[in-house]
């Protein structure tokens, strides 16, 4: 009988034990949100500075920052990162509700994505102006340039191009803007932009997407036969997975597209699993040659995949097998990239500054490019995803 007691104690403390394991990590979430959230406010006072911009500029980093705050806002409600976000709208959206420092003619899909946060900044307001603003940049997608199938093209001067980030620049906006505005037409077109990309970007052999493609094959970039850019670049990658998380949220439940979505977001994951590091459970700039010389294990990217995973594997999108993975993810985030600034502040380190194809000076997509583009801290391409992963394992 003694050894039954013994026995049935010890069950009890292996119980609390993994009671208060999964607290602490719930709470962790929401306080390592908070902490980057702080952290980024205190470094860049002025919303429109996030981007280490020396000028105002209406850009999709500066939005990502905005959204990331509204859903801190929204989960703890502290109204300093809602007034925080709304900042950067007052700072362009003037008394008639006209979006300044954009200009409709550019037509860079990348402006589109600041529109999202404005939806819910209008909600809480009952401002007009910022329904002006959101309208303004529908008014964008009504003629911007496609390709012969009707994908959008990633910006005016980059001419019969698709790329992954395009899809989160332009996609979760568009089909918020349907549902909102009760448009439901729209919704095939959202899910063409995704049909599409996938169907000349993915590679079945590797579970991975290519970052760019070329309709014209005119770029010294795009393959002869493909028009695919050279190599899988990780925040191309994480762009478009959190793509798909995202705009599942408004596409209909019996739209006969959202099938298709779920189907890619599933290969999607099966990459992205398939490539975790499985050390530290981060992944490489270059996603599939983690072994070669000057390759790295990558910030943004990793915070994308993490929150992306989390988030459908909350939503049942895939299985819940993935949890396993983007837990790994995150707490390799904290172990790995995470610094303690010794002010009150902490820091995201080994984030890639920028990467793209094209331009001038001229960009090839081959590995020596992006291994070769900056690196820093803070870069708000991956301080928004790591404070929506953050408030995605608090929601686990």
């Amino acid at each position: 009988m003694k050894f039954n007691w013994i026995l049935l104690l010890g069950l009890l403390v292996i119980i609390q034990s993994c009671a208060s394991k999964t607290k602490r990590v719930t709470t962790d979430g929401l306080e390592m949100a908070v902490k980057m959230a702080d952290s980024e406010i205190k470094q860049f006072p002025d919303p429109w500075t996030v981007d280490f911009n020396p000028k105002p500029v209406w850009n999709y980093t500066q939005g990502l920052i905005a959204h990331s705050m509204i859903k801190l806002w929204q989960q703890n409600g502290n109204e300093a990162y809602y007034i925080y976000a709304k900042k950067y709208a007052d700072k362009f959206i003037d008394s008639t509700g006209f979006l300044t420092a954009y200009k409709i003619e550019d037509y860079n899909i990348d402006a589109v994505n600041s529109g999202k946060f404005l939806f819910d900044v209008y909600a809480n307001t009952k401002d007009e102006r910022y329904l002006s603003a959101i309208k303004q940049l529908r008014e964008q997608l009504k003629t911007h340039p496609r390709t012969s199938e009707g994908g959008f093209w990633h910006k005016k001067r980059y001419p019969h191009q698709m790329w992954l980030d395009g899809l989160y620049m332009g996609a979760p906006f568009y089909a918020q803007y349907a549902l909102y505005f009760n448009e439901p037409e729209l919704f095939d077109d959202v899910v063409k932009q995704f049909q599409l990309v996938h169907k000349y970007t993915f590679n079945p052999e590797t579970s991975l997407n290519y970052h760019g493609w070329d309709e014209s094959n005119e770029q010294a970039w795009a393959d002869s036969i493909t028009g695919c850019s050279p190599h899988y670049w990780g925040r191309a990658m994480g762009w478009y997975a959190m793509a798909l998380v995202d705009v599942l949220d408004f596409i209909p439940q019996d739209h006969s597209g959202k099938a298709d979505i779920l189907k890619i977001l599933n290969q999607v994951a099966e990459g992205i699993k398939k490539y975790q590091d499985t050390d530290t459970g981060l992944w490489y700039q270059v996603m599939d040659q983690g072994s070669r010389e000057g390759n790295y294990l990558e910030a943004t990217a990793t915070s994308m995949f993490a929150y992306s995973l989390l988030k459908a594997v909350r939503k049942g999108y895939i299985s819940s097998d993935y949890k396993i993975v983007a837990t790994k993810a995150y707490n390799g985030i904290l172990e790995n990239l995470i610094k303690d600034n010794g002010d009150g502040t902490i820091s995201l380190t080994k984030c890639c500054s920028v990467a793209g194809l094209g331009g001038n000076p001229y960009r090839d997509g081959s590995f020596e490019y992006y291994i070769s583009e900056p690196v820093r801290d803070n870069d708000p391409k991956g301080v928004g995803p790591f404070i929506m992963a953050s408030l995605e394992m608090n929601m686990q």
